[in-house]
């Protein structure tokens, strides 16, 4: 029985593969994955809500231990002397992971997770999965060739047995750490619309979709300037077209909602009756919903993959390599087709380079019609 576990955020996501145990290794790994799929219990109603409950069932990562033992006085000491919440974190997963062998195959799936601040909590996280002997495979990845200074993160990098990197900006700086690097495509061009109920007001292929989060907003270097280009290029939108707004939420969590933004946005133009909210619903639904757009500008990565993949032109608002490299793998060149929140000094900058995309329209969704089956068929077989 091998175990294949996903790592993502928040969550441990553990699939047991059965696989005939007459075969050899070889004929087993010629199986691949084409095995029934059994799994544990739910423990998050989001993930229900989502969908995901009908592929998989969700093993709770955090589980409770005693703290009247010597490990946790150990690990409670070194958060108050050192500020080190690693040695904590290690007993809040200890139980889940104690559930993967040796041989068992792990997948890491967060995407940029060597990109965040907690990037010690998942270095942790892959060495506490090789020492239960398992294979580990860093899936679909973009890393900032900057955060390859870090040798505690080139350590750990070195140490997986597979990388599928899903832009050649990562793909070049990591294969040159570690040989085990092929080029991908994100998993989420493969992704299937599914039909979903849209507002009565929504003009079919006339609408420009907007997604906005508070993660790029925490980026910014000048307080308030986010908000303020996507102001403007709604009043643009407003005054100069007759397209209307649709304000497409990609991510709900706690700590960073896209509601929230996109509701103020709602609120400040509503009256104009031409600007619309979209309602939360699984990825499948919201990708219908962004395919009936003319244009979309996005910041969450995935929402403007389901652009891409739906033949829209489309302008990524990014503070991460994976905007650069996605949009650069798609068109040769970045520089028209994403804006780098970091560097934004101008109240304008988006409109500016949303003018460009609109000149484009045609050009763009050519560009899109022609690559874009490639890049799913290389989504799908995770080949280079």
């Amino acid at each position: 029985m091998i175990y294949v576990v996903f790592i993502v955020f928040a969550v441990i996501v553990i699939f047991i593969i059965n696989i005939n145990n007459t075969k050899s290794k070889e004929d087993a790994n010629k199986q691949y994955f084409n095995e029934s799929i059994k799994s544990y219990e739910n423990f998050n109603p989001t993930y229900i809500k989502y969908g995901l409950d009908k592929i998989c069932t969700i093993k709770k990562d955090v589980q409770s231990y005693s703290k009247i033992t010597l490990p946790f006085i150990r690990a409670y000491i070194a958060l108050k002397l050192k500020n080190d919440y690693v040695p904590l974190d290690k007993l809040n997963y200890k139980k889940t992971i104690d559930m993967v062998h040796k041989n068992d195959i792990v997948l890491s799936i967060g995407g940029d997770n060597y990109c965040y601040a907690d990037v010690n909590k998942y270095i942790m996280l892959h060495n506490m999965m090789i020492s239960r002997g398992a294979k580990t495979v860093l899936w679909g990845c973009s890393i900032n060739p900057e955060v390859l200074s870090n040798p505690e993160i080139v350590n750990d990098v070195r140490q997986y047995q597979l990388i599928t990197a899903r832009e050649s900006i990562t793909y070049n700086a990591l294969k040159k750490i570690n040989p085990n690097t092929i080029l991908v495509a994100d998993p989420a061009f493969g992704l299937k619309t599914a039909y979903a109920e849209i507002p009565s007001k929504f003009i079919n292929k006339n609408m420009v979709g907007i997604n906005l989060s508070p993660m790029v907003q925490k980026e910014e270097k000048i307080s308030g300037i986010i908000m303020k280009n996507y102001e403007i290029l709604i009043e643009h939108i407003l005054k100069e077209t007759d397209m209307a707004i649709a304000l497409i939420p990609h991510v709900i969590w706690d700590d960073s909602d896209d509601r929230i933004p996109l509701m103020q946005l709602y609120e400040r133009y509503k009256k104009s009756g031409r600007v619309l909210v979209i309602e939360d619903q699984n990825c499948s639904k919201l990708k219908y919903a962004i395919s009936k757009c003319r244009f979309f500008v996005g910041a969450r990565t995935h929402s403007t993959i389901a652009a891409y993949s739906s033949g829209i032109p489309t302008l990524v608002v990014g503070y991460s390599v994976k905007a650069r490299g996605i949009a650069r793998d798609l068109f040769g060149d970045e520089e028209q087709y994403s804006l780098s929140v970091q560097r934004l000094k101008e109240t304008d900058e988006l409109l500016k380079k949303f003018r460009w995309i609109l000149e484009n329209e045609e050009l763009i969704k050519k560009q899109l019609n022609s690559k874009i089956p490639e890049v799913i068929k290389r989504a799908l077989t995770a080949k280079e």
